[in-house]
């Protein structure tokens, strides 16, 4: 290894770790919250048993057990908050999930309502999200045109007997033809092409082959690795005096500033530090 090689990766593999905060401990009202929305339920899904399902009572009780296990619905769907969709329907479609957990929870199998609910609210949503929710976020107002210029093309298709164009669908809804244009290009939003798929025509190899490249800083994780190993090998001063000198960006006047010493002494330990780093390079290969 190079006196360059070990200057450049002495700075990444001397920085100090950073800690990381704690989890935060929940509040204790909400534990007992928590704890009163599970014997709400207990109680509900023992009186629900009772009842017959379609009666005036049965449905109270079961909107009751919708009404109080609501929370656990908002709670899964703010795991899908970074998906840019209105979190109102994104709360509608978990409580679809909810419903459809109380109506085959057995509460006799001995497992907690919401351990048995949330995978059946989180698959209900995930299953929105890949059947109807664009893989490009595109604006509302758009999306709304879009349905009409979708409606529109089915209705000429079928009075017509063929495809309309982008005039006719225009003239039908009087709007431009590039709005037209802007909804269909919106349309294809719904799915991704993968970018391992081949190109249609072209004959040309997969997007990803195409934009791939190689990182230059995987060339470095070996030599940090390998610096970082053979540091904790010298002696404490010198390891200073390389953080000082590669970390902190000093010049070898300002570190003999800092340590109290010559300037040429400075010079020596970094010359002495290089040869011993080489030399146990050398040694562990």
């Amino acid at each position: 290894m190079t006196d360059e090689e070990v200057a450049l990766t002495v700075s990444a593999s001397t920085a100090p770790p950073q800690e990381e905060a704690p989890a935060p401990t929940p509040p204790a009202p909400e534990k007992r919250r928590g704890a009163d929305t599970r014997a709400l339920t207990q109680v509900l899904f023992a009186e629900l048993k009772q009842l017959k399902p379609g009666t005036p009572e049965h449905n109270r009780v079961r909107g009751a057990l919708i009404e109080a296990n609501l929370p656990l619905v908002r709670y899964a769907a703010a795991r899908f908050r970074s998906r840019n969709e209105p979190m109102e329907d994104v709360i509608q479609v978990g409580t679809i999930g909810l419903i459809n957990a109380i109506d085959r929870f057995d509460p006799d199998r001995g497992v907690q309502f919401p351990t048995f609910a949330m995978p059946t609210v989180v698959g209900e949503i995930k299953r929105y999200f890949r059947d109807n929710v664009r893989t490009v976020h595109v604006p509302r107002r758009l999306h709304e045109l879009w349905v009409q210029v979708n409606s529109a093309t089915e209705d000429l298709t079928t009075a017509f007997g063929r495809s309309p164009s982008t005039a006719e669908i225009a003239e039908r809804l009087r709007i431009s033809e590039e709005e037209v244009l802007s909804c269909i290009e919106a349309g294809r939003s719904y799915h991704a092409t993968s970018l391992e798929a081949a190109q249609e025509g072209d004959g040309l190899p997969g997007l990803l082959d195409r934009i791939g490249y190689e990182d230059p800083a995987l060339d470095g994780v070996e030599h940090r690795d390998l610096v970082r190993h053979l540091l904790v090998q010298l002696p404490e001063r010198e390891q200073r005096i390389l953080l000082l000198r590669y970390y902190s960006n000093l010049t070898q006047s300002q570190i003999s500033a800092e340590l109290g010493v010559s300037q040429m002494h400075v010079s020596r330990l970094l010359a002495r530090s290089f040869q011993r780093l080489r030399s146990a390079n050398r040694i562990d290969a």
